[in-house]
């Protein structure tokens, strides 16, 4: 069985850092592209950015590029979203994603609240 979890998520005040996880289990998450989303109540989902399948190559939203760093642990099965300077419009349910051609899976999600 295929499960994401994501944690991490908590409050924090403008300015602070925070680093999600997003742990796989049942799959190989290397050989599958992640990507990171958030949905703000009253608003729809955004992609945040991702990191191809086999590769460490990455690629962000502008509204976050020089922010947020997405990274793999291989050997953990893990997958990150360091995020920097937080803004409060960063508040939002944060998901992952794992693609594949043959399989797409999300996490329950964790939730980020930047307020001082």
């Amino acid at each position: 069985q295929v499960q994401l979890v994501e944690s991490g998520g908590g409050l924090v005040q403008p300015g602070g850092s925070l680093r999600l996880s997003c742990v796989a289990s049942g799959l190989t998450f290397r050989s599958y592209s992640v990507y990171w989303y958030r949905q703000a109540p009253g608003k729809e989902r955004e992609l945040l950015g991702g990191i191809i399948s086999n590769s460490d190559t990455t690629n962000y939203a502008d509204f976050v590029k020089g922010r947020f760093t997405i990274f793999r642990d291989n050997a953990k099965n893990t997958v990150y979203l360091q995020m920097n300077s937080l803004k409060s419009e960063d508040t939002a349910m944060y998901y992952c994603n794992a693609y594949r051609f043959d399989g797409d899976y999300w996490g329950q999600g964790t939730q980020v609240t930047v307020s001082s």
